[in-house]
């Protein structure tokens, strides 16, 4: 592997193919990444040299540097080590286990570049997991059987719509919030499990 400086590829010309490869290695090393964020990120990269180097024919080597982005990291995932199922997969489990809903992990994966038929295929339609996820959310926030306190009417009121712009369906976050304690460390467990 050719040795790059930690603050980017040398300042003589455009990163080449081998910079935004080792580059994009770098990144996958620290983060989980979408095919689109390490696009984001390795043409980010490509406008900072850009920006510093000052070159007349600078746009023009941008322009082909962006093309080289693309080789890149279709060659990466082609050889699979960028994978936006496998990203969706464990990002989906994790946001459901940390108590997500199920429309608000849809959004957080389509902001990661994942493709609509790839969220669909991760988030199914399941009532008993977004039931799940609303009492991980319960818990979260300590309300439904994780407050402290008992509730009136009206704290009840307020905890149901904060579960309603957390993006839970009403009868998810309705029988959440009226399930006792021990039944909802049960679902807890369970879900930690799965």
């Amino acid at each position: 592997m050719r040795d790059i400086p930690a603050d980017g590829p040398p300042e003589d010309g455009p990163p080449d193919e081998a910079a935004l490869h080792d580059a994009a290695l770098r990144y996958l090393a620290r983060y989980s990444a979408t095919a689109a964020v390490l696009t984001r990120v390795l043409n980010k990269r490509v406008d900072n040299w850009a920006r510093k180097s000052g070159a007349e024919d600078a746009a023009q080597s941008a322009r082909a540097a962006r093309e080289t982005v693309r080789r890149v990291v279709a060659k990466l995932t082609g050889t699979g080590t960028v994978n936006d199922a496998a990203f969706a997969e464990t990002r989906a489990r994790r946001l459901t286990r940390t108590g997500t809903s199920r429309r608000t992990a849809a959004a957080h994966l389509a902001a990661r570049g994942v493709n609509a038929a790839v969220v669909k295929a991760t988030l199914p339609e399941d009532a008993e997991a977004e039931f799940a996820s609303a009492v991980a959310f319960t818990r979260r926030r300590r309300i439904g059987a994780f407050r402290r306190d008992n509730a009136d009417a009206e704290e009840r009121r307020r905890e149901l719509a904060m579960m309603a712009r957390a993006g839970f369906p009403h009868a998810a976050a309705k029988r959440a919030l009226a399930l006792p304690e021990d039944e909802a460390e049960a679902i807890l467990a369970t879900l930690r499990q799965s």
